[in-house]
């Protein structure tokens, strides 16, 4: 089993110091609680901020701490005062945080904060390359570090690296606020696989990455230049043995008997959360005041026990909090209580687990309705902890615990009085409804636990990286490029098939700037000038564009995906006879996706048409040209034409025509003992599958292909011909390692 360093901004152990002493104890949150008890159980590390300024810190006590947490299969990562204010309360907690939970007005943009953050996710990175071996596989959770992907990836580029964001993913009209938006996006992408605790924050990402990117994707894959990136689903567990078998401890079963002792009215209902503005707790407060206003009867016969965590208390927003919740409970307690009941018996301070477990297993209704939340594990452990017993959940339809928990009486917590309402059907629900709800949810997160969580994310990435393996593995690497190269110098007769645009020459945002430079018009002519080479350029442009860049070359040429020909120096054939009155149809309907779709455009060439959308909106473009492939499928069946999908763009054509027909022009004119075939696209399949099985084929790009090798880039491209240009160099070039 490989090694799992786990990367946190905390470890799953806090260190404080009182009085000159180190005191070690159990970290608070939903990740040092959720994988507490997962890394312990295989060979793994775990790498995290302790908890406690490097500045009151002497040498020694760091020495004890690092040996300390050897332990426990842990490695600190110190950080100055300064350094957590700056990245933890400041862009983590003012920047991050209400941003992607949907409170941009609380979000503060400052450049100081960034510049720390950028600086402590390089410590993180400094601190993993010290300890990582090459087979590890490294994990990293949550916003705190989404630079550090990317950092490790620059420094490990083999390396196994899973990121999971714990919060949600906001859509991108939220997420383009942020000042650092590529930054952040290019750190996420350095990761084999994003992991999401729904799939509409995978959606939302993934239509993020390719609108400030403008990374392709194919399903939940994005080509992120020659490398190939999961991104999926997978909706954190509990480990519900641990809060289901708890109940039945002593202890927890003495704090229940306490509990029934003190709180004697007939329902009790529960909300235990981090006092934080996104958990709604003020609106919870409101739809129980609502609640009794609206059923004086249940006064006194029901109690609402408040648990508010203590949770970043120097930020002023979350003092602010405090003061409102205060004033509301005593507000409702003052107006509703009497001399012998207590409406909401009200805590500031975070609880133990077991009086935690005693609080879930007695309580007859769960409020769990944040504004916006990942997921919510606290959900899942009220439903765990409630054994055989009954019990009900009024859950927000905002927490990515909603997407699962679908027996839960879902609420928009903004709605007070159906908020109110769910309250009481909650309370009113029959015995044997809620005891049918509850084991269905039950059944779900006893199969789906933390360790199912934590083995199909390792897994999924595992799989991946096995995927991206096997499309590494065509890349040329100092070995092929040599054999290559020796095959071509020892060909006597060499025919070489050249895509043009992707492959010879960088994509453009038009088609009128993307015209050879200097460079490759030179090695075209060096290579052309061998009297043992036949170069052929084959392209989808049209044939004037062709002709007026390589006109004065002795190459050959193939224009508009294989509808014309032109030997060197020679005439312009049509391979087959086709028509183009098939335009004056198709036409008007591309414009009318023109129209619709703002920066795309159409090219009219002499026996194709195609519709570009490189420049215009990435979302809208790609439901624009989904719909009109759609459109087109049925109109050009009976024209007998073909749609070809190129990179942001889809041509119309002349159907049975393409690149792999094109070729055989050439190809039946006589033996030749080197044949070499490179492209970039989807529309060089053909001519891949042309050509014969023991011609060089080679694909630009880490996509699955027929081509039996990969370059990764256009200067790749340019290096292996660049060595054909310039015998007396070196075999391997420059361009590719």
């Amino acid at each position: 089993m490989n090694r799992l360093l786990i990367v946190s901004n905390r470890l799953p152990v806090t260190v404080h110091k009182r009085g000159g002493d180190l005191h070690f104890q159990q970290s608070v949150g939903g990740l040092a609680t959720g994988l507490g008890s997962t890394y312990v159980n295989r060979p793994s590390l775990w790498l995290g901020w302790p908890g406690v300024s490097s500045k009151s810190l002497s040498s020694g006590d760091k020495k004890r701490i690092t040996e300390k947490f050897r332990d426990i299969q842990c490695q600190p990562v110190f950080l100055s005062e300064y350094e957590i204010e700056k990245y933890y309360t400041g862009f983590c907690n003012r920047a991050i945080w209400p941003l992607f939970h949907y409170f941009s007005h609380y979000a503060v943009y400052d450049p100081s904060s960034w510049k720390v953050y950028a600086k402590v996710n390089k410590k993180f990175c400094d601190a993993v390359c010290a300890v990582a071996e090459p087979d590890d596989v490294i994990w990293i959770h949550d916003y705190h570090l989404m630079l550090l992907p990317g950092l490790l990836r620059e420094r490990m580029p083999d390396a196994a690296i899973g990121f999971f964001l714990h919060i949600p993913f906001p859509q991108y009209e939220l997420f383009r606020l942020l000042p650092w938006r590529k930054e952040i996006l290019s750190g996420l992408i350095g990761a084999d696989l994003i992991g999401f605790h729904t799939f509409e924050y995978v959606t939302y990402f993934l239509n993020t990455v390719r609108r400030i990117l403008g990374y392709e994707q194919e399903m939940t894959r994005i080509k992120a230049g020659d490398r190939m990136v999961k991104v999926d689903t997978f909706p954190m567990g509990i480990d519900y043995r641990r809060f289901a078998g708890a109940v039945k401890d002593p202890v927890v079963e003495k704090e229940i008997a306490r509990i029934r002792h003190f709180v004697t009215t007939g329902k009790i209902i529960l909300s235990v959360d981090r006092l934080d503005y996104t958990k709604g707790v003020p609106l919870r407060l409101m739809a129980f005041d609502a609640l009794l206003e609206e059923h004086p009867e249940l006064k006194e016969k029901v109690t609402m026990i408040l648990i508010a965590v203590p949770s970043r208390t120097r930020i002023d927003r979350y003092a602010e909090l405090k003061h409102e919740v205060d004033q509301l409970v005593g507000r409702i307690n003052g107006r509703h209580g009497t001399m012998y009941w207590t409406p909401i018996r009200y805590l500031y301070k975070s609880l133990p687990f077991c009086k935690l477990v005693a609080l879930y297993n007695i309580a007859d209704l769960a409020l769990i309705t944040p504004l916006r939340d990942g997921m919510n594990l606290m959900a899942k452990e009220y439903l765990a902890a409630k054994g055989e017993g009954t019990g009900m959940i009024v859950l927000s339809e905002f927490a990515g615990a909603a997407k699962e928990l679908g027996e839960a009486i879902l609420v928009d917590p903004n709605n007070i009085s159906e908020f109110s309402s769910a309250i009481h059907r909650g309370l009113t629900l029959p015995d044997e409804e809620k005891m049918k709800r509850l084991k269905a949810m039950q059944e779900h997160l006893r199969r789906y636990d933390l360790d199912r969580w934590t083995s199909d994310f390792l897994s999924v990435l595992e799989s991946h990286k096995d995927y991206q393996r096997v499309l590494a593995a065509r890349f040329m690497d100092a070995r092929a490029i040599r054999n290559l190269h020796d095959d071509y110098r020892a060909a006597s007769t060499r025919l070489l098939f050249l895509d043009y645009d992707g492959t010879l020459v960088p994509l453009a945002e038009t088609p009128e700037q993307a015209y050879p430079d200097g460079e490759i018009l030179k090695i075209l002519d060096t290579l052309s000038g061998d009297p043992r080479n036949t170069v052929v350029i084959i392209s989808g442009r049209e044939r004037s564009v062709l002709e007026r860049w390589f006109g004065a070359l002795d190459v050959g040429l193939i224009a508009e995906h294989g509808i014309w020909n032109r030997d060197r120096g020679g005439a312009w054939e049509m391979t087959r006879a086709v028509t183009k009155e098939w335009k004056k149809e198709i036409r008007p309907i591309l414009e009318v996706y023109v129209d619709r779709t703002p920066g795309s455009f159409v090219e009219e060439k002499e026996y194709s048409l195609a519709w570009h959308f490189r420049n215009a909106d990435p979302g809208l473009s790609g439901t624009r040209s989904f719909e009109l492939r759609e459109d087109l499928m049925l109109r050009t069946k009976n024209l007998h034409l073909a749609l070809l999908e190129g990179d942001k763009v889809v041509e119309v054509k002349n159907a049975d025509i393409h690149k792999g027909t094109a070729v055989q022009h050439w190809l039946r004119r006589g033996t030749h003992d080197f044949i070499f075939a490179i492209g970039d696209d989807r529309t060089d399949e053909d001519l891949f599958a042309a050509v014969p099985s023991d011609a060089w084929t080679i694909k630009v790009g880490p996509d699955p292909s027929r081509a039996a090798y990969s370059v990764r880039s256009v200067n790749g491209v340019r290096g292996l011909l660049k060595e054909w240009s310039s015998p007396t160099e070196h075999d391997t070039p420059g361009g590719e390692k």
